[in-house]
C-alpha cells in the first residue's frame, strides 16, 4: 500500500534507482543527500546546452540537463540534479537536495527544497515545496503550499531534536521517521489554488484537491476528490 509504485511509475525516470529498496514512499526523501553526492562523485557538475540567465545564481554541485532553461532571478543551491527541457522560471528558489525529472516547471517565486519531482511535475506559480515528491504529470495550482513541519513541533532540550511525524493509515500509526515531511503526490494528481497539506500527506495517484482546501495528514486513496465545502452569502449593500 505505501511502496513507491503504489504511487508512481518509475519506468520512464532516469533516477528511479533512488526508490530501490524501500519499503515506504517518503524513505527516499531521508537518503536524499547521500543520493545525490554519490552520483556527483560520478559525474560532472554541468550546464551545457542550457539557457541560463545572467541575473541566475548557481551554487554548488548542480546538473541541469539540455534544453532547460533558467530564468532571471533563479537561485539555485548544489546538490541539485534538474533534467532535460525544464523551466525553471523567474525568482524560483532551489535550497538544495533537489532531484527533478525531465519536463518539469518550478514557477515564479516558487520554493524547492529536499524535494523529488518526476516527470512532467509543475509547480508553476508562488509555490512551497518541501520534504516532498511529486509524481509524474502532477500539477500544484497556484499558491499550493505543502507542509512539512508541524506547528507544534519542538526540538527536545536533551537531545535537540524534533519529534518524528506520524499517520494513521487503516487505523495503525506508522512512524515516518521523519521529523520533516510534506507531501507524497501520486501520479496525475492536481491540487487547485492555495490548497494546502499538512505534514505527512499521502495523496493517491490521479486524485484532485479543491482550491483552498486544507488537507490532513494520512493516506488519501488514488481516484479521489479533495473537496472543501462553504456557504457563500450575497446580500445587499447600502448606500444610504
Amino acid at each position: 500500500m505505501l511502496s513507491p509504485t503504489n504511487f508512481f511509475n518509475l519506468s520512464t525516470f532516469a533516477h528511479c534507482t533512488v526508490f530501490e529498496d524501500v519499503d515506504n514512499v517518503w524513505e527516499p526523501l531521508a537518503s536524499l543527500d547521500t543520493y545525490l553526492t554519490s552520483w556527483f562523485q560520478k559525474h560532472d557538475p554541468s550546464l551545457a546546452n542550457v539557457s541560463v540567465a545572467q541575473t541566475a545564481r548557481i551554487y554548488g554541485d548542480v546538473f541541469i540537463g539540455a534544453g532547460s532553461v533558467i530564468e532571471d532571478g533563479v537561485c539555485i543551491m548544489g546538490p541539485t540534479i534538474i533534467g532535460e527541457n525544464c523551466e525553471i522560471r523567474q525568482g524560483a528558489y532551489i535550497r538544495g537536495d533537489c532531484l527533478m525529472g525531465d519536463r518539469c516547471v518550478l514557477g515564479h517565486a516558487s520554493e524547492l527544497k529536499n524535494s523529488i519531482m518526476l516527470n512532467d511535475a509543475k509547480a508553476p506559480h508562488f509555490a512551497y515545496v518541501g520534504d516532498s515528491i511529486l509524481g509524474n504529470n502532477v500539477n500544484l495550482g497556484a499558491g499550493t503550499k505543502l507542509s512539512n513541519l508541524s506547528v507544534a513541533s519542538e526540538k527536545e532540550l536533551s537531545t535537540g531534536k524534533r519529534p518524528t511525524i506520524k499517520i494513521v493509515i487503516d487505523a495503525e500509526e506508522v512512524d515516518t521517521d521523519l521529523a520533516k515531511l510534506g507531501a507524497i503526490i501520486g501520479d496525475d494528481a492536481q491540487t487547485g489554488c492555495n490548497a494546502v497539506t499538512n505534514p505527512g500527506t499521502l495523496i493517491g495517484k490521479n486524485s484532485l484537491v479543491y482550491a483552498n482546501t486544507s488537507v490532513s495528514k494520512g493516506l488519501i486513496p488514488e481516484n479521489s476528490i479533495v473537496k472543501l465545502r462553504q456557504v457563500t452569502e450575497i446580500d445587499t449593500r447600502r448606500t444610504d
